[in-house]
């Protein structure tokens, strides 16, 4: 077998959002590609005709490109992006009047929203005339930048989410950029992926789509814990109201609450939707502008399923607290009619698109499983609908055969297979050459049992390997979370894998989601159980019949996966040969206030002071005498989700005992994988130490990353 080499990332193409136009005959979609010169992550704008009759057009050739909208007469196609200043916005201006009295039209303050000079752009609003042609135009010129926008139902006004601090908060933030200290008084002091927090407030602004004039809202501020996260999520109706999210709670930074709020156009009659009860998001209005969809969530417990709720005639309820399913990461309401919506959810390790009935009376019988033509061996993700409801576009995730975007005419939506969705249409081949090039899996489900209880898992090996032909090395790949699940995906990293000849097994461990409340809420708040039990259960599973030598059983995980990893090297030393821990947390002590998690802390166990021994029961670092497994443990230096540090006690705690261990600490990284580079360097350091610590491997010199057989 031809073997994907590690730095073939740089031609791995991710596709991320999609759009339909209103009349249904355009998709436009969302690209992540990597440039190995600039070492950073491209993001790039497509549109394709609905019926696949032409390959897509890139619209965008400047590097940047997201959360593409188009305009209801389906003209324009607005995007998100951080370019250079519009030259619009610098030749002219003189000639339209402009007297530089300092309100935002002179050359000094152009440059610095836009980025003209020597500083970084900010992301702005950027617009594309589709039916005269053209490159993009700058709409928005905030100082601090856009953060998210919807259009008016006339296609006249956007409704756009901007940071606009106060000249103290402009003085401190300038002071920050000069290396001054961080000072704050607020709970919630730092953000995993924005850093700390400071107090600028982030406001809805109305914006002239001709002018780029823009009049703030003034009641339309943000507020929460995570509002540096999850925005304000604005929607604006054909009923002429504006729809947000925020908290205004008495204490916003020790609540997950988030709010539905509506507001006119002009700023007057803000109204509070929800009552407090509820992490809202996602507000969607129905065609008509008369109802309102949004998710609910717990805030207090978030094993209990994320809900499509419905708000009509100033009262509110769930419209599938019945299906006992969570909506799926990423899904969002989708009106298909004024009485009918579609949405994802996560539907027994399986993300699968829902028909919901719009209607309070609707409910137990609210939502209906559909587009069987999905199958079981590949996910779904970025569903969407054009303004008829008759064109459905979306991503399908293949193990074997890439990631693209694929349209269908919504009456196929019940078909009960493909061969029966006679429009389902492929739009894209986003990694055809990487596909034709190196083999990719071939996945399949299993399920074991684990003290009774059935678990399940993706299995994934070479198309040239037969697992049944035994003694494979075998990676244990653990999913985050742990609200999390594992489906059949296009993974470059598990195609590395199984390129080498790895099986690979992603286990639907008991404390994840997709199976109802109660098989999530197994694990809450004792962590290092029943995940560890399912999890060797599964490797014993495939041991057993035959298709995995149990001396080569190596594992993987990131932020819950590995902290998985920790229970697992310190319960079960025997079960890998060697482990990577990613990105975790160790000790729920000493990470209480230095990540950015202190409220789930404090959901799921309460206060370190008020119960030190479940938190201590729960934490792998008091059982770290136990570690005999050889540990690559790597983190961002600059992950606030799971800081550093973590890494660093389990790194040192193994190496103290005399276990084989090495750290990796990447530079400005936060919780993820940022870079190109990064992502190359992660995936050798890993199949490094597999091998490495490999009894089939006679020479663990020619594995190590720097040719040192110990290590050192």
């Amino acid at each position: 077998m031809t073997e994907l080499p590690p730095d073939a990332y740089y031609d791995l193409t991710q596709v991320g959002e999609v759009a339909v136009s209103p009349s249904g005959d355009r998709v436009a979609f969302t690209t992540t590609e990597y440039d190995a010169d600039a070492d950073e992550p491209v993001g790039s704008l497509f549109v394709a005709p609905a019926d696949g009759s032409r390959d897509p057009h890139r619209l965008t050739r400047v590097a940047g490109a997201s959360a593409p909208a188009w305009s209801p007469d389906g003209d324009r196609l607005a995007f998100l992006a951080a370019r250079d200043t519009d030259t619009a916005r610098r030749v002219g201006r003189d000639d339209e009047g402009d007297d530089g009295d300092g309100d935002g039209d002179d050359e000094e303050s152009v440059g610095a929203a836009g980025g003209d000079g020597d500083d970084e752009p900010t992301t702005q609003v950027w617009t594309f005339d589709l039916a005269l042609g053209g490159d993009a135009t700058q709409l928005t010129d905030f100082e601090e930048g856009a953060e998210e926008f919807d259009w008016s139902p006339d296609g006249d006004r956007l409704v756009v989410a901007a940071r606009d601090p106060t000249d103290t908060e402009r003085a401190y933030l300038d002071g920050r950029e000069d290396g001054k200290p961080v000072e704050t008084e607020r709970l919630q002091h730092k953000l995993d992926g924005v850093g700390f927090t400071d107090t600028v407030r982030t406001y809805l602004h109305v914006v002239d789509a001709a002018t780029g004039d823009a009049e703030r809202l003034d009641d339309t501020y943000g507020a929460g814990a995570y509002q540096g996260l999850s925005g304000l999520q604005p929607d604006w109706g054909a009923g002429d109201r504006i729809a947000f999210t925020s908290c205004r709670e008495e204490n916003p930074d020790d609540t997950l609450v988030r709010d539905v709020f509506t507001v006119a156009p002009d700023g007057t009659g803000l109204r509070k939707l929800t009552d407090g009860d509820l992490s809202a998001n996602a507000p969607t209005w129905s065609p008509d502008g008369e109802r309102l969809a949004f998710l609910g969530g717990d805030p207090v417990n978030w094993c209990i399923p994320t809900q499509v709720y419905l708000y009509e005639d100033g009262d509110y309820a769930s419209l599938t607290a019945d299906l006992d399913r969570t909506v799926a990461r990423g899904g969002a309401p989708v009106w298909a009619a004024d009485d009918t919506l579609y949405c994802l959810f996560a539907d027994e390790a399986r993300t699968r698109l829902m028909r919901v009935d719009a209607a309070f009376d609707a409910a137990p019988d609210a939502a209906d499983r559909v587009f069987e033509a999905q199958g079981d061996g590949r996910a779904m993700g970025a569903f969407d609908l054009s303004a008829d409801g008759e064109r459905a576009a979306f991503v399908f995730s293949q193990p074997n055969d890439g990631q693209d975007v694929y349209g269908v005419d919504a009456a196929d939506l019940d078909a009960a297979d493909e061969t029966e969705a006679a429009s389902l249409t492929r739009l894209s081949e986003t990694n055809a050459d990487l596909v034709d090039e190196y083999a990719m899996p071939e996945a399949r489900r299993i399920e074991w049992d684990s003290d009774g209880e059935p678990i399940s898992g993706v299995l994934y090996h070479d198309p040239d390997v037969d697992p049944a032909d035994g003694d494979h090395p075998l990676v244990v790949a653990i999913h985050g979370g742990p609200i999390s699940y594992d489906e059949p995906v296009f993974s470059f990293d598990h195609a590395a894998l199984t390129s080498r000849g790895y099986l690979v097994l992603r286990p639907n461990y008991r404390g994840g989601s997709s199976f109802g409340r109660e098989f999530a809420e197994s694990l809450r708040g004792q962590w290092g159980t029943h995940e560890v039990t399912d999890i060797a259960n599964g490797v014993a599973d495939v041991v057993e019949r035959g298709w995995v030598d149990d001396e080569r059983v190596f594992g993987y995980g990131f932020s819950y996966g590995g902290i998985a990893q920790g229970f697992l090297v310190t319960q079960e030393p025997d079960l890998f040969a060697a482990a990577a821990p990613e990105h975790g947390i160790y000790d729920l002590r000493s990470a209480y206030g230095t990540d950015d998690s202190h409220i789930w802390m404090e959901n799921e166990y309460g206060l370190p002071w008020e119960n030190p021994e479940g938190i201590d029961a729960s934490s792998a670092i008091t059982d770290a005498g136990n570690i005999e497994t050889p540990l690559l443990v790597t983190a961002g230096r600059e992950d606030w989700r799971c800081p550093p540090g973590q890494s660093e006690q389990l790194y040192v705690a193994a190496k103290k005992q005399g276990v084989d261990a090495r750290l990796v600490l990447y530079e400005n990284e936060h919780h993820n994988i940022g870079t190109p580079d990064r992502a190359v360097h992660r995936l050798e350091e890993i199949l490094a130490w597999y091998e490495r610590h490999d009894p089939a491997v006679d020479d663990p010199e020619a594995t190590d990353p720097h040719g040192r057989a110990d290590g050192a």
